[in-house]
């Protein structure tokens, strides 16, 4: 591919191979998170009282458990259908079906019913599950090898912006007057918009239609996971990607304690470190097309974890001091803003998020160019299992970094040392292949 090509991955936005798959992941994480987070809003302020036997705190513990769970226990299942079958077909199946459950959540809503509720993210989460696969999988097929990068970049970028417009939204619309009836109509506005442009995809022969399906998920999962550890890059970057998640999780997870215990901020306060950790991501993740010129190479990884490890560090340093002078009275964004010391976190929290877009774009793209492509979306839904294992860690360790006292701006200051022995790691890596790959190249010259 020329480097013409590379001056700008938006061109993959005019392309017909990429639009459509682009425009329907998108518009699925948004509708994902408007009901997760209206369900989250509606089971603190208004339904608690109707759940007997289950406090705030635990219901929302539970709405989370409850969306993980599917990756768990369909995982495998997913990579090995999206190996069977035709992948576009089974978008549009799996767009489909979206709306339909988000017809439930409207009966839900209109029942005020909130098992019916809980069970809708179940099926929302189920539908994740069978989707990442099927969407990863699908992107060397419809792209060329030096537009994978960009194609990750583009996806990931978009993701997490819409994440956080998602999350803004079904928050400030659930509590208002008619906010069930409009969460209701938009869930099944986008589900119908993700299904036409779902039917756009452009269809690819399925991968392995000979394939016979293993229903037991521990031994698939564990199965696929070996196959992966025969192929070190592919290892490499699963284990990458999963520790991507285990951070981001613990950041996102702490963004409401920091804005309220450390910050004395209110809920603007947590929208805007959401806004900035989500808008970061995207930059990072748009700038590694650019510096990586469509290469799949993982240069860039070490840059990112270090860049990690430097600015939690240096937030743990930032925010400490503030534990001490902590009020009760709570300040909006404007306020926080005028304080010159708050642009430090600000500026640590940003960093934090583009060094994480430019650490797990490549890694993903390596995972995609390096798998067979018959069994390409079984390793990735082996990754995204253990993300999901991965975000259930990042649960488990700021609960028993809590339990043994370490403040927040402690637990920031856990993930930065963690990150330091990864750092070390990956950049061994890197520059061991790259004098291998130096190596080969002089003795064909010689």
């Amino acid at each position: 591919m020329s480097a013409e090509k590379h001056q700008s991955q938006f061109r993959l936005l005019g392309s017909k191979r990429f639009l459509p798959l682009f425009i329907t992941q998108a518009l699925g994480a948004f509708n994902d998170n408007v009901f997760k987070n209206a369900l989250v809003i509606l089971l603190t302020y208004s339904a608690a009282a109707s759940l007997e036997g289950f406090d705030t705190q635990t219901l929302v513990a539970l709405a989370g458990a409850i969306f993980i769970a599917p990756f768990f226990l369909f995982s495998a299942t997913a990579g090995q259908l999206a190996d069977r079958y035709a992948k576009a077909e089974m978008v549009r199946t799996i767009k489909l079906l979206e709306i339909g459950i988000m017809a439930l959540a409207a009966i839900g809503f209109f029942l005020e019913d909130q098992i019916t509720l809980l069970g809708v993210l179940f099926l929302l989460g189920t539908q994740s599950a069978f989707f990442g696969p099927v969407k990863f999988g699908i992107l060397p097929e419809l792209l060329e090898e030096e537009e994978l990068i960009g194609g990750n970049a583009l996806i990931e970028a978009a993701t997490f912006l819409v994440i956080l417009i998602g999350t803004v939204l079904g928050s400030l619309i659930i509590l208002k007057a008619n906010g069930m009836v409009a969460i209701s109509i938009l869930g099944i506005g986008i589900a119908v918009m993700g299904w036409l442009s779902a039917r756009k995809i452009p269809d690819q022969p399925a991968a392995s239609p000979d394939l016979k399906i293993n229903y037991n998920v521990p031994a698939e999962t564990f199965r696929m996971i070996s196959v992966a550890y025969k192929d070190l890059p592919i290892f490499r970057s699963i284990i990458g990607i999963s520790w991507f998640w285990l951070v981001g999780s613990v950041f996102i997870i702490l963004f409401p304690v920091l804005s309220r215990d450390v910050l004395s901020g209110n809920e603007q306060i947590v929208s805007m470190l959401l806004a900035i950790f989500a808008i970061g991501i995207g930059i990072g993740s748009l700038i590694c097309d650019k510096l990586l010129g469509g290469k799949v190479r993982d240069y860039y990884v070490p840059v990112g974890a270090l860049g990690i490890t430097i600015f939690s560090i240096d937030l743990f340093f930032a925010s400490a001091p503030m534990l001490a002078t902590a009020k009760g009275e709570f300040i909006g964004v404007m306020a926080f803003l005028q304080a010159a010391d708050n642009w430090r976190i600000v500026g640590d929290l940003f960093g934090i998020a583009v060094c994480g877009g430019l650490y797990i774009v490549p890694l993903m793209a390596i995972l995609q160019a390096r798998s067979e492509h018959k069994m390409r979306s079984r390793l990735i839904a082996a990754n995204n299992a253990l993300n999901a294992l991965a975000m259930v860690g990042a649960s488990g360790l700021i609960f028993w970094l809590t339990d043994e006292g370490t403040s927040i701006p402690g637990i920031i200051l856990v993930i930065g040392l963690l990150n330091i022995p990864v750092t070390l790691y990956v950049s061994f890596v890197v520059i061991s292949t790259a004098a291998k790959r130096v190596g080969k190249k002089i003795r064909s010259i010689t």
